[in-house]
């Protein structure tokens, strides 16, 4: 675990997205849970020393930051889209929930859905902090930051991969960008990655930059009349950065999947 502030404690050691929690003078709220069960009963007992949990924010409504909700209590708090993708997956075959490899549900398992959710900003208070979750869409249609002024910390979810390979399964990639210029705007000292290292406000170009040469390299793709298929075999950014720790083994799943999906709303957008 890492202190990135006086009051923010970050792990990126788990398994899926990085997790945090701050710690008030009125109770602990936590950004995201781990995917593994073992993580996040691991992790629960380390938070357990820092209070109660009041608020668990969700940042977005992929499996790896709110499969581990249930081993925590607290009002969750998180999109109106994620709260829909949860209720979506909790009426799913246990056998179809996506774990980290080697990973199962524990018997006495269930999701829990946020209590409330908002669809552009809200602002919580507890104690003497403040956090604002807006709405910051590129990695899905959903994503949120969570920014604590009084600590010059931002938790950016997933439209930050801190020098790892990005997924982009939901991608909406010019709204990406646009948040990316956002985030730049936000007067912090830390940004918390939704992946990889944590790092600062200097990190951006560098995001901003993976995103417009995958759409760059599969914009070029289109227009010179190559098809999905081929596209996939020929687009490929592994040279770039390596995939995260545990997923090495996804690679070129990822890379076909981030090709489809840019593809596909780029053609749209076309006709």
């Amino acid at each position: 675990m890492q202190k990135v502030s006086k009051n923010v404690y970050v792990e990126t050691g788990f398994r899926g997205c990085n997790v945090g929690f701050v710690v008030t003078n009125d109770g602990v709220v936590m950004i995201d849970t781990p995917h593994a069960p073992e993580d996040a009963a691991a992790w629960r007992e380390e938070v357990s020393g820092f209070g109660p949990v009041r608020y668990l924010i969700n940042t977005e409504p992929h499996g790896d930051h709110f499969t581990g909700n249930c081993f925590f209590s607290g009002i969750i708090v998180a999109h109106e889209g994620t709260r829909d993708a949860i209720l979506d997956i909790s009426s799913a075959p246990r056998e179809l929930v996506r774990l980290p490899p080697g990973c199962s549900l524990p018997e006495d398992f269930s999701f829990r859905a946020p209590d409330i959710t908002f669809t552009s900003k809200v602002t919580l208070y507890l104690g003497d902090h403040t956090f604002q979750l807006i709405n910051h869409p590129g990695h899905t249609p959903y994503q949120v930051t969570v920014y604590i002024p009084e600590e010059r910390v931002a938790f950016t979810s997933d439209n930050i991969f801190c020098r790892v390979q990005p997924f982009l399964r939901q991608a909406l990639p010019y709204e990406w960008l646009d948040s990316l210029k956002a985030l730049q705007k936000l007067d912090v000292d830390v940004l918390v990655p939704g992946h990889g290292d944590v790092c600062d406000k200097g990190y951006i170009p560098e995001m901003s930059a993976i995103i417009s040469d995958w759409i760059n390299a599969v914009d070029s793709a289109i227009k010179n009349g190559m098809s999905l298929e081929k596209a996939q075999d020929m687009i490929s950014f592994l040279d770039r950065y390596p995939m995260e720790a545990g997923a090495e083994s996804m690679a070129q799943e990822v890379q076909r999947m981030n090709v489809r999906r840019l593809y596909e709303v780029l053609l749209d957008s076309e006709r």
